[in-house]
């Protein structure tokens, strides 16, 4: 099955700055700059056609859409981080060359 995704990063970035409701602190999370997480939420919102942050002078604030798809999203990372340990843990170790 081909899936039409957006790119992974910007998904994870918007899901780091959504419980913060501030790109500040999701850019400290993730070790980068705030501008990166702006472009980045940026680019996803243009992917999807949709608006996921409300910004003012005082912050950002989540829109519906935002808070709808939170929690499948979160759902998805949480699928691949189980999927990635399952694989981790099923192989030998690599021996040194």
């Amino acid at each position: 099955m081909i899936y039409r995704l957006p790119p992974l990063n910007a998904l994870r970035v918007f899901e780091a700055a959504a419980p913060h409701l501030s790109f500040k602190e999701a850019a400290a999370e993730l070790h980068i700059t705030q501008a990166a997480v702006s472009h980045q939420v940026k680019s996803l919102e243009e992917y999807l056609g949709v608006q996921l942050f409300r910004r003012s002078a005082r912050g950002v604030q989540l829109t519906d859409a935002a808070r709808a798809c939170l929690p499948k999203l979160r759902e998805g990372f949480d699928a691949l981080a189980a999927a990635v340990e399952t694989v981790a843990a099923s192989r030998p170790l690599l021996a040194p060359p």
